[in-house]
Formats: structure tokens, sequence, C-alpha cells
């Protein structure tokens, strides 16, 4: 596993070693020893999670205020746009968003350490979405941030309005929003 280091230090890119041939391929999606190496840190899952949306959903931008989740996420069918923003108000990156595109055919992978929000839109006809996290999901500290804030001013590669759960659609502004001191 090679460990990618993004604008923000904290997330990485993984990008498996993947072993092919005319048969298939074959590569290790998670090992907890390698894994600590690339991020630098031991990380204990508790929780697998797995999503499948059609073309222009954008699921985000999640977090928990409590109870917060580091998140190990991928891609096994299609291709989505994943973004995570630094909602660590004592960060020099605070504020601050990375984007990667995550497929079935290049297999990476995006560590979204706690403290930040998260998101990503379907690019592909449809895209199924496979997460780790470190906590339990926690409703009751759920929070969102509206998807197309002009503060953050993500770039989103989509030419129209995604589709939207009616919780995004009443996500706050980022200036309105809880964030980790």
């Amino acid at each position: 596993m090679q460990a990618i280091t993004t604008a923000i230090p904290d997330v990485f890119v993984l990008e498996p070693k993947v072993f092919g041939d005319e048969r298939g391929f074959f590569f290790e999606s998670y090992n907890g020893q390698r894994f600590a190496a690339a991020i630098g840190q031991e990380t204990h899952f508790v929780q697998d999670n797995h999503s499948r949306s059609r073309k222009g959903v954008l699921r985000g931008l999640h977090y928990q205020i409590q109870q917060p989740q580091g998140k190990l996420v991928r891609v096994t069918e299609g291709e989505v746009f994943d973004v995570a923003v630094d909602l660590r108000k004592n960060s020099p990156t605070f504020g601050q968003w990375v984007g990667e595109y995550l497929s079935a055919a290049n297999k990476k992978q995006l560590w979204i350490p706690k403290g930040f929000a998260h998101g990503f839109v379907v690019l592909s006809e449809f895209a199924e979405f496979l997460y780790k996290t470190t906590d339990y999901y926690a409703p009751d500290y759920e929070r969102c941030i509206l998807w197309n804030d002009p503060t953050l001013n993500i770039h989103w590669p989509i030419t129209q309005a995604p589709e939207l759960s009616g919780k995004d659609q009443q996500g706050l502004l980022f200036t309105q929003a809880d964030v980790f001191v």
C-alpha cells in the first residue's frame, strides 16, 4: 500500500498494490499493520458501511460533533468524487477541503481522520461506496454542512444540481456549523 499525502497533511490517498492477470485481480483492501504504518498511527475500526447511489446523488457533508468518526472510504462499483473538509478549529488547514476521484477501476481509498466533514457525489451510472469507521453512528450528534457552501467553495465536478436527501438540503452554512476545538 502506498500512502499519498494531500493538501491537508492528515488526509491520505491510499493506493493498494494490485496483482492482476487474465483471470482478474487480487489486492489487500485493508491490513491493520500496513494501514497504521501508512498513516502513522494505530486505528481501530468498529463499523463497516455500504451504500449504493445513482448518478448525480450527492451525500454530505456529514460529520458527528461528538463520537467523531475517522473514515476509510473506497468504491467497489462505479466512480465518485470524494471530499473531506477540515473542521478542526486549531488546525492550520481549518476550513480547507481536499477531493479525490475514487473508483472501482483505480481502487484508491481515502483516509479521513476525526474532525472532518465528508461527502461524495456519484459520477457513474451507479456507485457502491464502502467505508470503515472508528466510532459508531450516533444520529443525535450528526451534523451536516451545505454541499455548496460559498465559504468552502468546493469544486464539485458536476454540471447540474445534485440529488440530495431532505437532511442534506437542510445543511448549515460553514460559518454556522459546529466545529471541533
